[in-house]
């Protein structure tokens, strides 16, 4: 028996070291990378970027999946029992003035058979805390580390522009695609007005902007990084002054254009010299000048024109600013079916000349049940503008379709454009996995072009509306009459009535006797 208590033990620790030991030890299958670009734009405003992205080197679609760890399982259950390909939702509060503030920085989804493809747009709803807080939820570290830390509610929704997304996907594992992993990307733009922020100022900091600073990065991120935009700056002349100073540098082609970004890594214990927190500031040491901006070679605008309540008329104007290049464009429309599309009047017209669409297509609405259709592959000439337009009437709606504030319009969802924008700097293939996550958003179809989709601004369209008063007056009138005439009516039927004689004095009776003597009469 004495042997027995030292061999169990040694049988146990062999048991637990046999268990932790290398032979048992398997990489991590999912990763996770935020990023944060702060990019001073043209105008004096300040634009800050959040990126989230979570792979997962899994085949939710054809395995058993039961434990996750950093992919979101609500998620995750969803591609799995649905077969979802690929999901894009995004919510946008404020329109992206493309040409003050150059081109957004915008993910193009990847084709998908139009078969399987579904698209919707709500041209009108009011994003606040009720939209963030399940966005924040599906972070690995939620709100509590890292970046997340900046996502402040009443800060970020008192901004000129904020648009929050969740992408999934599927990408390739390596170029012969043998196998796939699963990558959910989370994106957070916002635009600071800097003058509102700054006091006046274009100066601005984190603090300022966030009235928080990051205190650390996430533990559970394999990359952790903040982009300062300083392309302002150059060898003979600096412009801005970024503190504290940044620990290198990186440039990159973002949709065309050479970008220089000053780089700081969370997860260098450098970053944040000695102190708790990072607090990145940036001052600019001469006035900005915010009309010597270059204008992005693609932009567009949309208006509805008319007068009366009858008929109407939609224009897209498409800038073409390249001074050389003609490039296609590809416009889709998706109008509701209230307002009845005349298609016999689409006209096209570039400097005062009609432009044949190469490509067209058009599938009608059908009343209350889908919108109308238009697509078109338009060719934009070097340095021109194009004009579309399309009438339509208004259609008169049951008064139980239109809103509680049907006086206050109906909205129309904004065109999408889509385009091979020529590039000013020729690109290089770089390797994406080592690349900032910004980097990545835009698809090279070559060294010469870039994909840009952008987006028009929704419509406020009036309908004819009815006198929604009229209801609430013949109501009214309708109760004071049946109030006056039935409830008299019901009080003679149901009320009984009782003969009184009058009271008299005993002066009054006596003379009254008197008087019926006189006459030969009784006496009362």
């Amino acid at each position: 028996m004495a042997m027995a208590a030292p061999l169990t033990l040694h049988l146990l620790l062999a048991l637990l070291l046999g268990s932790s030991g290398p032979s048992r030890a398997e990489p991590e299958r999912d990763s996770l990378r935020e990023e944060l670009v702060l990019t001073p734009l043209p105008s004096g405003d300040v634009s800050a970027t959040f990126q989230f992205r979570t792979r997962w080197d899994s085949e939710l679609q054809h395995e058993g999946v039961s434990h996750y760890r950093l992919f979101p399982k609500s998620l995750g259950q969803l591609i799995s029992k649905y077969s979802v390909q690929e999901l894009h939702l995004s919510l946008t509060q404020g329109f992206w003035r493309t040409r003050f503030w150059g081109q957004p920085f915008l993910q193009a989804p990847a084709g998908t058979n139009h078969h399987f493809l579904r698209y919707a747009v709500l041209p009108r709803e009011v994003v606040c805390t009720e939209n963030l807080t399940p966005w924040k939820k599906l972070l690995p570290c939620s709100s509590k580390a890292g970046l997340s830390v900046l996502l402040k509610a009443e800060r970020l929704f008192h901004t000129s522009y904020h648009s929050q997304a969740v992408h999934i996907r599927p990408v390739c594992r390596d170029s012969h695609c043998t196998s796939i992993s699963w990558e959910l990307r989370q994106t957070l733009t916002v635009v600071f007005d800097a003058y509102t922020t700054g006091q006046g100022k274009k100066d601005w900091s984190l603090f300022r902007m966030f009235s928080r600073t990051i205190t650390e990065a996430c533990p559970l991120a394999s990359q952790s990084h903040v982009y300062v935009d300083i392309s302002k700056n150059s060898q003979d002349n600096v412009t801005l002054e970024v503190s504290p100073p940044p620990k290198s540098t990186y440039q990159a082609v973002v949709l065309g254009v050479r970008r220089t970004y000053a780089v700081y890594d969370l997860l260098n214990p450098a970053t944040f010299s000695g102190s708790r927190s990072l607090n990145l500031q940036l001052r600019w040491k001469q006035q900005q000048d915010s009309g010597g901006h270059l204008v992005p070679f693609l932009h567009a605008q949309r208006y509805v024109s008319g007068y009366g309540l009858q008929t109407g008329e939609l224009s897209t104007i498409l800038h073409n600013t390249h001074p050389y290049r003609a490039f296609p464009v590809l416009l889709l429309e998706i109008v509701p079916w209230y307002l009845r599309l005349y298609i016999h009047t689409l006209t096209i017209t570039t400097k005062g000349k009609e432009n044949k669409p190469s490509y067209i297509h058009y599938q009608p609405a059908q009343d209350r049940l889908r919108p109308h259709l238009l697509e078109m592959l338009i060719q934009l000439p070097a340095n021109s503008v194009t004009k579309v337009s399309i009438q339509f009437e208004r259609a008169l709606l049951k008064w139980t379709e239109y809103t509680p504030d049907p006086n206050h319009g109906f909205y129309v969802s904004p065109s999408v454009l889509s385009a091979l924008v020529p590039n000013l700097v020729g690109t290089k293939p770089t390797n994406w996995e080592e690349s900032p996550l910004f980097s990545t958003m835009f698809p090279i179809s070559d060294s010469s072009s870039h994909f840009v989709r952008l987006y028009t601004e929704p419509l406020l369209v009036n309908l004819p509306t009815p006198d929604f008063s009229m209801p609430y007056n013949v109501i009214c009138l309708t109760c004071t009459v049946v109030a006056v005439c039935y409830g008299s009516f019901y009080n003679l039927l149901t009320r009984t009535f009782h003969l009184e004689e009058p009271k008299r004095s005993r002066l009054v009776r006596w003379l009254a006797n008197i008087i019926r003597r006189i006459r030969g009469v009784p006496p009362l």
